[in-house]
């Protein structure tokens, strides 16, 4: 056999007769006409003969109708049969057990530029019935990409309860266009499930729903729940979709399936549903039926009836709805028998028993203790609002919601005479919300609106938890149900009580959840564990019922007239209704100010506003300091100051930081520092003199950050003090606001140091040993280091340094004290200039003086010395008389000279000679004898030199 036979005989090509089966018909895109063709492809790879030739297919724009299919062989549209359904234009995703075809999901870091974080896992996970996003801080995304033929839309159901948890949907088209990033934040959820509808242009579009928990304690977030995603435009589709397990359609041309009852179930493509058998039983939309179990004392709970018409209750016990369990069973507890009648006790404050035994709110301007109404008196006004304790009968404006991942539905809440409950349900994750809404707030005529620090209205409510697991009790406030979460308790709580401010008439809605256990279960093994609320009190509500009056201030017309706010800085006599002004530089509480005690003086170095609702610093400080007088102006700090701490990471990796915003100081109308969330839907602001917000970086489309969990830190100014070159300046909260770790609330205190070296105006540090500037989460502490925090510069800190004359010229130079411990103030004075005199002036005077000193000296030397001769010489004449003879004298000389006479004395002083003969004659040698030898003159020569 040659090469050619043994290549032909490897070659084996078949070929068989093309059968309806082995292929299905698509069409071609569409032409710029909106033209197509119909044409056969091969539903096996090999290629094959004998597929029908391509025809001209529908125009671009054909459709059917909801309920109907194209069939592409005759390319008319046909009804769908009983058991089936279809959208007509479009596609639906209704079952959850796989990913569907076309869906993707993957998690990434929201900052995988800073850190290495795994976030493979983070995806989105089906769960049946609907899909659920991650829990963690990896943003997960799930993505779908459709081509349509025509503008169409998509819709889809969602379950977002958590605000910790932040969700986005927007689509992607081929123009590169994007959602608004306005509208792109999902809403929290209003009730279980929430319907979406999006509209969607021609052509190729990306559908992205995104999520990111950012729950940076040790609490995990729930998670966003998808189900029923339908998508419009397609322009046809070729098949009916069969009725998934637990839903059916017993009519041809089915747009949705019907969601079997409970004890009933149902396969796939059902066009009825099956009933349970007796032992057994199922939710709504299930697809199989469950065994009955014995029921246990966890299966009933107990409430009390309403009053009847002779003032009448009576304990009752009940079966949990949808019942589950079985009585007949051995084994099985029976349901207790109801307690007996006994009285209702009184109705809530501010209501009445009317004659039918129900409890009817009092007349406005009327007020009860639950009894009966009285009017206020004359000089006094309704405390109006809400206050519950007895709980014989839901209140009107409270409603029950349940939300149970397994299609139950239960009581949820129950009344049970002196508190309200939770009652045991067949699904420990079920989650169960008790509603309180309000029309609207309002204050008292007592009260001034203009008083920033009067509280619009305070809602405290008296709680117990008992837990064997994780539960947790949930308290919310917003507009509707699923609202921001203002405060959780984990485990089991003692009896306590919680106090909320209300701010803002946007607060309509109050909401306490509360969920046995965070993880996905069927079990029902902590039924026990349970929530009460014993009270709840709201002030300041519109349409609300009084349970007091008030004393409050009268107009000065008339005493009797309606009651008016007393003036700003006033308070109110207790009993008159007579307003007395506050001592100077004090504000009111916020509450009602009734007697003197309602001023409450400002701190050191503070004044009060305007309206006396805040004590102000206008960023300037005078103190004696060590008999000094210290002026301090660091207003250049007054601005809205940034800072955040050092980077921080959660257990996945995430990186965050706490951003943290100051208005140190300022005038009355300033700008306040303000932390605002920018992912949900609320978009909350929080403004004060300090507020937190945790900001994560981010790499979401149109966000470079993402701001979250704001909070205030301080809203009220204490005071500036003074210490070691530092200012401390201290802020609270109110007193009313606290939290659970915080029982005192918040208060924050900043030190700003004098460091002339720092030129920076936001140069803040943390505590070292608390990098988040607190310990414990609710005293915070700053350190803000500023040239602006030293004193003002004044004379005292200026030093005179004097240069030397030089050229009949001296300069004196002015220099600060070092170191240097002020900013600003006085200015150095420029430097001065004097004329002087230069030293060799001053020598050649001093040679001179010195000169003359010394003649001088030397001539009244010579003078005293000549005196002294001159005595020695008279004492050594009187030595010798007194020798020859005692008490005789000596003889004369001559007879010229008389008795008496001293003939020395004539010589010396009637004698005329020059200065040098005088000093010529004191020089003469003496005598042998040792007497000088004196020239004696005749009385003739006498004469002659006298004349």
């Amino acid at each position: 056999m040659n090469e050619t036979e043994r290549l032909f005989n490897a070659v084996v090509v078949v070929c068989f007769i093309i059968l309806q089966s082995d292929y299905h018909f698509e069409y071609t895109d569409c032409d710029v006409l909106g033209s197509r063709w119909r044409v056969a492809i091969p539903n096996k790879p090999e290629t094959c003969t004998g597929l029908p030739d391509p025809v001209k297919g529908t125009h671009c724009t054909f459709s059917c109708n909801d309920g109907e299919f194209l069939d592409m062989r005759t390319q008319e549209c046909q009804k769908c049969v009983a058991g089936t359904y279809s959208l007509g234009t479009g596609v639906a995703f209704d079952e959850w057990d796989t990913l569907p075809t076309g869906f993707i999901s993957h998690g990434i870091s929201i900052n995988s530029g800073y850190t290495h974080t795994n976030c493979s896992n983070s995806t989105w996970i089906p769960k049946g019935d609907y899909i659920a996003s991650n829990t963690d801080e990896c943003t997960s995304t799930l993505s779908y990409a459709v081509s349509l033929k025509k503008p169409g839309s998509v819709s889809f159901q969602y379950f977002y309860p958590d605000n910790h948890m932040f969700f986005e949907f927007y689509v992607q088209n081929d123009q590169c266009q994007s959602t608004e990033s306005q509208s792109r934040w999902m809403k929290i959820s209003e009730s279980d499930w929430d319907y979406h509808y999006v509209q969607l242009s021609s052509g190729n579009n990306v559908l992205y729903w995104r999520t990111t928990g950012f729950s940076l304690a040790a609490n995990t977030a729930k998670p966003v729940l998808l189900k029923n995603i339908a998508i419009s435009g397609v322009s046809y589709t070729s098949e009916c979709f069969h009725c998934k397990p637990g839903t059916y359609s017993d009519k041809p041309g089915a747009a949705r399936c019907i969601p079997c009852s409970a004890n009933s179930y149902s396969n796939k493509g059902a066009t009825a549903c099956q009933p349970c058998e007796a032992d057994k039983y199922s939710g709504i939309g299930s697809g199989t039926c469950l065994q009955r179990l014995p029921c246990k004392t966890t299966d009933y709970f107990y409430t009390h009836t309403p009053c009847d018409s002779s003032g009448q209750t009576q304990l009752m016990y009940k079966w949990i709805e949808p019942k589950i369990c079985s009585e007949t069973v051995e084994g099985a507890v029976q349901l207790p028998a109801s307690g007996e009648m006994m009285a209702c006790p009184p109705c809530n404050p501010g209501f009445f028993s009317s004659n039918t035994s129900t409890c009817e709110p009092c007349p406005h301007g009327f007020y009860s203790n639950g009894t009966e109404c009285s009017e206020c008196p004359a000089g006094t006004e309704p405390v109006v609002g809400f206050e519950y304790k007895w709980w014989n009968k839901m209140p009107s404006n409270m409603k029950k919601l349940f939300v149970s991942y397994g299609g139950f539905v239960v009581t949820g809440w129950e009344v049970a005479g002196e508190y309200i409950y939770t009652t045991p349900s067949n699904q420990d994750s079920d989650y169960m919300m008790l509603t309180l809404t309000v029309p609207g707030y309002s204050l008292p005529h007592s009260l001034s609106e203009d008083n920033g620090r009067v509280q619009l209205s305070r809602i405290t409510f008296v709680f117990e938890t008992k837990c064997t697991a994780d539960c947790k009790l949930y308290f919310l406030a917003g507009q509707n149900e699923w609202s921001n979460i203002v405060e959780s308790w984990s485990g089991t709580m003692g009896k306590q009580s919680y106090s909320y401010l209300i701010k803002s008439n946007n607060t309509i809605s109050f909401t306490w959840g509360f969920q046995r256990t965070g993880i996905f279960s069927t079990k029902n093994e902590y039924s026990s564990d349970y929530a009460k609320i014993y009270s709840v009190h709201l002030t300041n509500v519109i349409g609300g019922v009084a349970s007091e009056c008030r004393q409050c201030a009268l107009a000065a017309v008339d005493s009797d007239s309606g009651c008016v706010p007393c003036p700003p800085g006033h308070y109110m006599l207790n009993g008159t209704g007579v307003c007395k002004s506050c001592p100077s530089n004090t504000i009111i509480r916020p509450e009602q100010p009734i007697g003197k005690q309602a001023c409450i003086p400002c701190g050191p170095n503070t004044y009060s506003n305007e309206g006396r609702s805040a004590c102000m610093s206008d960023c300037t400080l005078a103190l004696h300091h060590e008999g000094e007088m210290l002026n301090y102006d660091f207003s250049p700090l007054a601005n809205v100051t940034g800072f955040q701490s050092s980077p921080r990471f959660t257990s996945k990796g995430l990186q965050y930081f706490h951003h943290f915003s100051v208005a140190l100081c300022g005038t009355e109308n300033r700008a306040l520092a303000s932390c605002l969330e920018n992912v949900t839907e609320s978009k909350r602001d929080v403004k004060g003199y300090i507020c937190q917000a945790t900001v994560v970086p981010s790499e979401v489309r149109g966000q470079s950050v993402v701001s979250s969990q704001p909070f205030s830190i301080g809203e009220s100014l204490i005071g500036e003090c003074y210490q070691c070159f530092e200012i401390s300046i201290k802020y609270i909260n109110p007193s009313g606001e606290t939290t659970q770790a915080c029982k005192n609330g918040r208060s924050a205190s900043i030190r700003l140091r004098c460091d002339p070296t720092v030129t920076l105006k936001n140069h803040v540090s943390l505590p070292s040993n608390c990098s988040e500037g607190t310990c414990d989460g609710c005293s915070f502490h700053f350190l803000w280091r500023s040239q602006y925090a030293c004193p003002l510069c004044s004379e005292r800190n200026i030093k005179e340094i004097v240069s030397a004359c030089i050229q009949g010229i001296q300069r004196t130079t002015y220099v600060w004290q070092q170191p240097l411990r002020c900013t600003g103030g006085v200015s150095l004075p420029p430097q001065k200039i004097s004329a002087c005199v230069t030293l060799d002036f001053w020598l050649k005077c001093g040679v001179s003086i010195g000169t003359v000193a010394a003649i001088l000296l030397i001539t009244i030397s010579c003078y005293f010395w000549k005196r002294t001769r001159k005595l020695q010489y008279k004492y050594s004449k009187l030595m010798m008389t007194a020798g020859d003879k005692e008490c005789e004298l000596p003889a004369a000389d001559s007879c010229a000279i008389m008795e008496g006479e001293d003939a020395e004395d004539d010589l010396i002083y009637l004698s005329k000679k020059s200065f040098f003969t005088k000093i010529k004659s004191f020089s003469r040698e003496r005598t042998s004898d040792g007497f000088d030898s004196v020239p004696l003159k005749s009385s003739a020569a006498l004469e002659m030199e006298m004349n």
